[in-house]
């Protein structure tokens, strides 16, 4: 808790990787080395399910090429992070897109594909370190998500980083609760955290 009042720690490391540094995780910049844990992540159908889509049918071949063009263009309307634990294991991926400047929102969406660092903090620590990082690096004044409704866990996962229900969304047969936290409700539970720690 003392770091999040405190601010985010954020450091570059080699070849101009953004590594993002929360409690017990890392947000980095995509590697070429990630491709392989990200195919099977997405052939996974556990975590389909839990993400609202199919298991990838994708050549692993055609996946890499793919996952490689993605790495090497830069895109406006997205950021994608690795997520490492603070010793350098893989655990999953983040990242915040469909960036509207004009409605000054994005969407943020995550998976932790190593079933062993789920329930354990992870998840919930790599959501607050990327809304920390959304707020002290951009001008963005929302951050938005969408859940499955029966998804208890991933909700009180987002909770514990602040973002609240704000109403249910029905996409492609499933149910969905958009929760969203806004930059004022956040500089706000800084500002306690900030007077908690001092």
């Amino acid at each position: 808790m003392l770091r999040r009042a405190l601010g985010l720690s954020r450091e570059r490391r080699s070849e101009g990787e953004l590594s993002v540094v929360g409690e017990n995780v890392i947000l980095r910049d995509k590697r070429p080395d990630d491709i392989a844990d990200d195919y099977e992540w997405r052939r996974d159908p556990e975590l389909s399910r839990l993400d609202a889509t199919r298991p990838m049918e994708m050549s692993y071949s055609d996946y890499r090429r793919y996952a490689r063009q993605e790495m090497e263009k830069r895109n406006r309307l997205s950021r994608r992070f690795a997520i490492d634990t603070r010793d350098g294991v893989h655990i999953g991926s983040c990242m915040y897109y469909d960036i509207d400047r004009r409605r000054s929102e994005a969407e943020l969406g995550i998976m932790i594909g190593d079933r062993r660092y789920w329930d354990r903090g992870y998840g919930a620590d790599a959501v607050e370190t990327l809304v920390d990082y959304i707020f002290t690096s951009t001008d963005l004044s929302r951050v938005y998500l969408h859940t499955l409704a029966w998804n208890e866990r991933a909700r009180r996962c987002f909770a514990k980083a602040g973002f609240v229900d704000v109403r249910p969304v029905r996409r492609n047969g499933q149910d969905f609760i958009r929760m969203e936290v806004a930059r004022a409700d956040w500089e706000r539970r800084r500002a306690a955290e900030a007077d908690l720690a001092g």
